[in-house]
């Protein structure tokens, strides 16, 4: 997509602190990091989010979060990390190219990634489990 920030990043046409890339995707620093060594796992084509990535692909992308945090951890000597991915406005998605944040996370950091937890009742378990029940998901 010709407008999109990260396919010009992802494709190499905006510099970028790049401490990954292989044919299929470009790892870069972020450049407005939740914490220091905070990443973006950025595909090369453009996909808008989750739902619109290929299956292997997607895949793909949560083998290289793996790969890039283990290695980051020993570098970083971080406590722990999260992985995020974002899926429309509502969810906190504010670049609309599929992508994945890497933050690496240390004891007392104050960066939050937390919610004030619900309470699941047994309505909306029972309405979720029979609609989902008939959806193929294979």
């Amino acid at each position: 997509m010709s407008d999109c920030i990260f396919c010009k990043i992802a494709g190499g046409e905006i510099p970028s602190a790049t401490i990954y890339e292989d044919n299929d995707f470009r790892v870069i620093l972020d450049l407005g990091p939740a914490s220091k060594g905070h990443a973006l796992i950025l595909p090369k084509e453009h996909y808008a989010n989750l739902y619109e990535i290929p299956d292997e692909l997607a895949g793909k992308a949560i083998v290289l979060a793996k790969r890039i945090i283990t290695a980051m951890t020993e570098v970083l000597g971080c406590d722990g990390y999260n992985i995020v991915q974002n899926n429309g406005e509502a969810a906190g998605q504010t670049v609309f190219h599929f992508h994945i944040h890497l933050i690496p996370r240390n004891n007392e950091d104050h960066v939050g990634v937390t919610w004030t937890p619900g309470k699941l009742t047994e309505e909306d378990k029972n309405e979720i489990l029979e609609k989902i029940s008939k959806i193929q998901m294979n």
